[in-house]
């Protein structure tokens, strides 16, 4: 029996952070970064639509950021007061409380910092080895493009643990990490991905 059933095993009263804990195995499969800056499949276009619509920003666009220089400049752009944020804000607050209802905040706590840890060794690989490929040696728009997949792996983890339809802007702006692209963000009417 290894750590990670002892883990589960530990968590069986609450099945939804089984669940978490199962997805914690996932995050060292994804391609995190893999394919930034390259062109936008349909599928990512159409899971950024569907994030789009879910989150109650029907009109965005998405864009394709073809550059780390551009990430960077659509970030130092980015309004941490927009209607986006703010959007984002809530739905943590809301996920947050409905789970600590039936969840001891103090196990969720030490069940969401093992996802953040995990996601973070692998986000950050993923993230090295492309700025590797693109010759990108920023280390504070690395720093950024690593918070934002670990954050995207607590949201979903959060998600889990809450027991929430798939359908959560949270899932949806995983999954798109979980295609190899970086979802930055909706500025005015874009959503840029790079």
């Amino acid at each position: 029996m290894d750590e990670d059933d002892v883990e589960i095993d530990a968590l069986g009263d609450y099945p939804t952070l089984v669940l978490v804990s199962r997805f914690t195995k996932l995050i060292p499969r994804t391609d995190w970064f893999r394919y930034v800056g390259e062109p936008l499949e349909q599928d990512v276009l159409d899971k950024a639509r569907t994030y789009l619509d879910v989150l109650g920003f029907p009109e965005a666009t998405p864009a394709e950021v073809g550059d780390w220089q551009e990430a960077a400049y659509s970030l130092e752009t980015n309004d941490w007061n927009s209607p986006f944020w703010e959007v984002e804000q809530q739905l943590m607050a809301a996920l947050t409380v409905e789970v600590t209802d039936t969840i001891d905040p103090k196990l969720l706590e030490m069940v969401l910092a093992h996802v953040t840890s995990v996601a973070s060794e692998y986000v950050s690989e993923g993230v090295m080895a492309a700025a590797d490929r693109w010759g990108m040696h920023d280390e504070e728009l690395m720093k950024a493009a690593i918070g934002e997949g670990v954050q995207a792996c607590f949201q979903a983890a959060l998600v889990i643990a809450a027991g929430v339809d798939e359908a959560h802007p949270f899932t949806l702006k995983y999954q798109m990490f979980e295609t190899g692209w970086w979802p930055l963000g909706v500025m005015g009417n874009t959503f840029n991905i790079f």
